[in-house]
Formats: C-alpha cells, structure tokens, sequence
C-alpha cells in the first residue's frame, strides 16, 4: 500500500498541501485515487461517490484553510479524501469498524469536521448558520459546502437557499455527478442539464464579467446597480438560471476532475467574499472502471467486495411485483433508494406506477397519501433512519385521514458499518404513539408475504419493518401461529420467557441454549405484529395466564417507547403479575467499541440477555 503513497506519506494536515507544486498536488491525486481503490475494496465502504471527489477535496484543502474555514459535505458519505488529507491516514483502515473512523464527518473526531452529515440535503442550512456565526462574532471564516446533485433534490436545500444572505463569503459547490444512488429524477436535474449544455451562455457570462471588472467602482451602490442591469441583460438574451434568479453569484459549470480548474475557480470564489455558487461536473467511480461502469454497484461495498445476499428488501421488490401484476393499483414510492430498497425490477416492469421522488422524504409520504385518497394502493420503501424525517407526514396526511398507505421500513435495526446516524432504531417507539397504524416485523419470507398482503388489503395505513438481513430459519420457531411464534411447545412450564422481534431473536435463542445448560428453561416468544399493542398484550396474556412466570423483552431499539415499556404498561392494564424487564437500547448514540460487536456494546447481545433473566429469576 505505501508503494504508491510518495507524497500522500507528507501530508500530515492540509496546510502541507500549500507547499506542493501543481505538479505534485497531480501525483497526490492518482495517489489518493489509487489508495482508495486499494482499501475500500477491502474495508468496504462509499467507494465511488469518493473517486469522484478526488481533485475536489484536494483543491478545497488548497485553498481554504481548514479548520478556520468551515467545510461541510452533503451527503457525508464522499468525505473520505477529506480525512486522508486532515491526519487521519494512520487510521483509515479502521473506517467503519466498532471504535473505527467513522464513515461520515463526525465532530467528536476531528476539528475539520466541522459538522455530521449521514443524511442528505442538511448541508446549506448548517452551512449558512456557520456563515451567520461567523458574521455576528466578526469571524473573517469562509464556508464552504459540498452538495451532491442528489442532495438538491431535498426541499430542505431550497428552504435554506431561499434564506441565504448574499453577502456572506460562503461557497456552495454544486457536485453533479448524475447519480446520487438511484440515477437522479426530477425538474432540479433537467436543469442542471439544461445549464451544462449551454455554451453560449457562459462565454457570454464571462465577456460581461470582464467588461463590468473594468469599470472603477464609484461605491457600493454603483456596483449593484451595474450587476442589475447586467442581470436584465443577460435574461432578456439568454434567460437566467436558477440560482441567480435567488441572488447568488454562480462560476461553472466546470470539469470536476480537472485539478487545475478546479482550484482556480475556488480562488475566484474566495476572492468575490460573497455567496457564490460553483457548479462542477465530476464521474463517479472516476479511475477505477469498474465504479466508473457501474456507480450504482459500487456506491457502497461490502468488506472484500463481497456480493450482497439475497435479503429482504430484494423480496420485498418480488412480492410488490407479484401483486402488482394481479392489481393494477399498486404503485411503488423510493425516496432516491430504489436500489438499497429493492425496487429496481418494479421500476423496469411497471414504469407508470413507479415515482422516485428524490431524496425527499416528506414529499413522498404526502405524494402517497394523496395517491391512496385518490384510490390507489402507494407502497413508500424507505430506510427507518430516513423515515424519521416524515414523522409529521405520517400523523397528518396518512394516519389522521386513515389512508392506506403501507410503509416498508428497510434497515431497521443497528447499522454497524454507517454508525448512528443510520441506526434504524426509533420506529417502533414513535410509530407507537401514532393511532391506527399497525406494525409488522415478519422474521422470515413466508410472514413477509402476510404481512404484505394483510397491509395492502386492509384498506388502511400501515408499516412493515425489517432488517438488512437474510430471513430466520423458520424452523427455529415450531410453535404457535403467525404473527406469535415460539419455540416451546404446549404445556412446558418456562422458569422466564424472553419475548423479542426482528433479526435480534437469534440473540434470544442462543442465550436459551446458555440458560438450558444451567438447568434453567427459558422460552422464546417472537412477535411478528408489534402494533396495536394489544396484539403481542393479549398473545402474551393467552401465554402465560395467570402465571408468575418473569418475562424479559428483548429488542434491537430504543428502550424509551419501545415495546418493552408499551407492553408493561398494557399487562398492569390487564392485572397481570408478571415481572417485566427490558434489554434494549439505553443510549442510542453510544459510540462502538474496538474490538466489540455493536450489539454488545448496546447491552443486547447473548451473554447480555443470559445475564438479565438470571437476575430476573434472582429478584
């Protein structure tokens, strides 16, 4: 790996950057291009959305002086050149690991991150709170902000464009690739691409710059007044584009991978000390043909490059296939994740009923309420840690007017390799204060296919959660019916029972087979309907009777909320003296330990769950 690592082995921190030649700064591009392609592959991780930003990062660290100046990136996913170039070298081949670097900016980790960043389209509005920051404490800091185009197709990027002070020295730099992870959809890139195909325009952008520099400047007024009329006639010939039309000086559209453009327009950006917009246009995967060929395959990557098993988001795209040839109703909903989501053959086979929407979350959860209003059947598929941004959505426009919609929850539990900030962990406890929704947490295929059906023919909302995981054994729970299955039979007199859900159950039964060999019996309750409560309430009641025996819930999310505590409260509701205790999830933003596996740094694993019911029995 050093072989090729000549002068990336100098930089220390960017300042260092500042003493290379041009000559050198391009040796430091094929280098770093070179050293991605040979770790990622086998650490996995965000590999071409990295490529592509190579010169990008570089240039930036050139000319700006981090941490002084503010650098934020959006989606945080294409921040990996930034942290080889910021000291963090020694560490990389610990990215995404327990204890690891973290594969986003993360705060805690270095001052150069200067904000997190795992979901998409928050970049402007922090970037301008640091620019406004910097304005009221008399700061001389610039910002600067690193959109994908894939990040512009979330309202919240325009809600904050449409705030911005014009007269701070904040740069936005418009990363267009064509692809944020599904290819991007919508008005915002038909213009972008209307913009780059119109040569005319920016050769007679610059001629007008030219001629306006020339004019000396009778104060400030006279200047505006210049760049007015300049403005005017420049849309009456060639019409405007969308970000001058909101007041923001715009440079571009340029190559992205060109490293000496691509540094000499950040030094025109920093000299105008005025919010600007520099639009660049860079290949994903750039270098490495493979990631060049097929972004989509190689956005994110498995350790070793594995190929991703069949799981349940790929059935999910069967199943919404299979019903949707019998019905022509169902239609299917991606927030910019049809690939993640398994939506990719429904895309193909019913293009008319398929809508991306970008990556705009709350959109889609209204877009689908009023497409059941208006007598269709919506399926929205979307990650449980990107679901949390249409909270509201579900209240107001889906649940409030019990519309059906179903919702398929995707990667929803832990998310080891991207951290917090992707941990689908919080949808059972907020979907539980949300009347009329039930949720589903089918553990194997077979209980997919139920609940899907059940969902669609309910005529109401609902939600289906399940984890980035292939299904259970169906075998490993021989007992009881859809949705409480069990793996004790009829009759068997239990010293403790742990009740649990999702992929996590396999914890639950390997910490029975611990406890059996003590000599206590331990049974297994997994719950595949977790709303209403009082469906897994009354299965547990029929369960146990009036029985004392302890029950411990087990489960892979929050404990505020959770299951655990609905379904304590709701076996006091029906007198049952049962004592009931909760492993789950305690501190939700808890950082990974070397060294650890993630859920027994949560408190969730087996030996975990053994120690809990021992002291349960104990009490």
């Amino acid at each position: 790996m050093d072989t090729f690592a000549s002068v990336l082995q100098q930089i220390k921190s960017p300042a260092d950057l500042k003493q290379l030649s041009d000559a050198q700064l391009l040796d430091l591009c094929g280098e770093l291009r070179a050293y991605l392609v040979s770790h990622v592959t086998e650490t996995g991780g965000h590999l071409a959305s990295n490529l592509g930003v190579v010169e990008l990062s570089v240039a930036i660290h050139q000319v700006f002086d981090s941490p002084k100046d503010h650098l934020i990136w959006d989606v945080g996913h294409q921040c990996y050149v930034h942290k080889l170039l910021t000291g963090r070298q020694s560490q990389f081949d610990t990215i995404r690991t327990p204890g690891g670097l973290s594969g986003f900016p993360k705060r805690t980790e270095s001052d150069h991150d200067a904000f997190g960043a795992g979901h998409s389209s928050t970049s402007i509005s922090a970037a301008l709170g640091f620019a406004e920051a910097d304005r009221l404490s008399g700061n001389d800091a610039f910002t600067v902000a690193v959109v994908g185009d894939g990040a512009f197709t979330g309202g919240l990027i325009h809600e904050a464009l449409n705030n911005i002070n014009k007269d701070l020295p904040f740069v936005i730099i418009l990363n267009e690739n064509e692809m944020s992870i599904s290819p991007i959809r919508g008005r915002f890139s038909d213009h972008l691409a209307k913009i780059r195909h119109s040569p005319r325009y920016h050769k007679t952008k610059k001629a007008t710059r030219r001629f306006i520099r020339r004019i000396p400047l009778i104060g400030e007024a006279t200047f505006r007044g210049i760049r007015r009329v300049k403005q005017s006639a420049k849309n009456f010939l060639y019409n405007s584009n969308y970000f001058e039309d909101m007041g923001l000086y715009y440079l571009g559209p340029i190559d992205g991978n060109d490293f000496v453009t691509v540094r000499d327009m950040l030094k025109e950006a920093r000299s105008e000390r005025q919010a600007t917009i520099l639009h660049i246009k860079t290949v994903k995967g750039k270098g490495y043909g493979p990631a060049e060929t097929s972004p989509n395959e190689y956005h994110g990557i498995l350790p070793g490059n594995k190929p991703a098993a069949y799981n349940f988001s790929a059935e999910v795209g069967r199943l919404l296939c299979e019903r949707a040839k019998q019905d022509k109703t169902v239609c299917a909903i991606t927030a910019a994740m049809a690939e993640g989501c398994g939506i990719t053959d429904f895309a193909a086979r019913y293009p008319d009923r398929f809508f991306d929407v970008g990556i705009a979350e709350e959109h889609a959860l209204v877009f689908a309420a009023g497409l059941a209003a208006g007598g269709m059947r919506p399926v929205f598929t979307v990650y449980s840690t990107f679901l949390q941004r249409g909270y509201d959505n579900l209240i107001h426009d889906i649940a409030l007017q019990d519309l059906p919609v179903t919702v398929c929850i995707d990667r929803a539990a832990l998310a080891s390799g991207d951290g917090p900030t992707h941990h689908g962990i919080f949808d059972v406890a907020f979907l539980g204060q949300i009347p009329g929704i039930p949720l589903w947490a089918p553990a194997d295929f077979e209980s997919l296919s139920r609940a899907l059906t059940d969902s669609l023919d309910s005529g109401h909302p609902a939600c289906i959660r399940y984890p980035n995981a292939k299904p259970l054994d169906e075998a490993l729970f021989p007992y009881g019916e859809y949705p409480f299955r069990r793996n004790f039979p009829d009759g068997i007199q239990l010293d403790a029972l742990i009740v649990t859900y999702g992929r996590i159950a396999e914890e639950a039964l390997a910490a029975a087979v611990q406890l059996k060999s003590e000599g206590i019996t331990c049974g297994v309750l997994l719950c595949e309907q977790l709303l209403p409560i009082s469906a897994p309430a009354d299965a547990l009641a029929k369960l146990v009777g009036n029985t004392d025996t302890p029950i411990l819930v087990l489960e892979e999310g929050i404990k505020t909320g959770g299951l655990g505590m609905m379904l304590r409260e709701a076996l006091h509701d029906r007198a049952m003296p049962n004592r009931l205790e909760i492993a789950a999830i305690e501190d939700p933003f808890a950082a990974s330990e070397k060294g650890r596996k993630l859920i027994a740094t949560m408190g969730i694993d087996r030996t975990a769950v053994a120690a809990k019911v021992r002291k349960l029995l104990e009490s």
